[in-house]
Parts: structure tokens; C-alpha cells; sequence
């Protein structure tokens, strides 16, 4: 594969940051971009009896989930006052 220099430099500096080859780190980059280039474009086989476990699941009602209940009401950082000296 021929790349231009300053990508080359790209790719080397961020595979040093990982610890890892620039090979290994290309290696790994073209492996997840190719995965999630085919999970986008497969279809979700299962059984009818799992469609169905699964439609019943999204038709019933909502159940709450604690932690994602705290971290909605948890205000973003931006939003909370800064911490004043006392």
C-alpha cells in the first residue's frame, strides 16, 4: 500500500501511542472498518420463535433501568456550578 508521507507519519504516531506496529495497527484499523462496513449491510437472521420473543419484547411496556434513570438526571458538567473557595 503506498500512502504519503504525512499519512504514514499519522499512522506511525498513533500506533507508537498504542504500543503496537504501524502493520499490526493498519492491520487492526482495516479489519474493524471492514466489520462494521459489513454489520451495516447484513441482515439479523433468527428463528420465528426468537422474532417473536423479540417483538414481544419491544411491545411490552418499558421497564426502568436504575443507572440510566441516575445518569439522566445526573446534570452535564457544563451545566453544574463551578465549585466555589470557601
Amino acid at each position: 500500500m503506498r500512502l504519503p508521507d504525512a499519512d504514514i507519519a499519522i499512522i506511525d504516531r498513533a500506533a507508537m501511542l498504542r504500543g503496537r506496529s504501524r502493520t499490526d495497527f493498519v492491520r487492526d484499523a482495516a479489519v474493524r472498518a471492514a466489520e462494521d462496513v459489513l454489520m451495516e449491510t447484513l441482515p439479523v437472521r433468527m428463528s420465528a420463535a426468537s422474532f417473536d420473543a423479540f417483538m414481544e419484547a419491544l411491545s411490552g411496556p418499558p421497564v426502568p433501568v436504575p443507572e440510566m434513570i441516575e445518569l439522566i438526571r445526573r446534570p452535564a458538567p457544563w451545566e453544574t456550578s463551578a465549585t466555589s473557595e470557601d
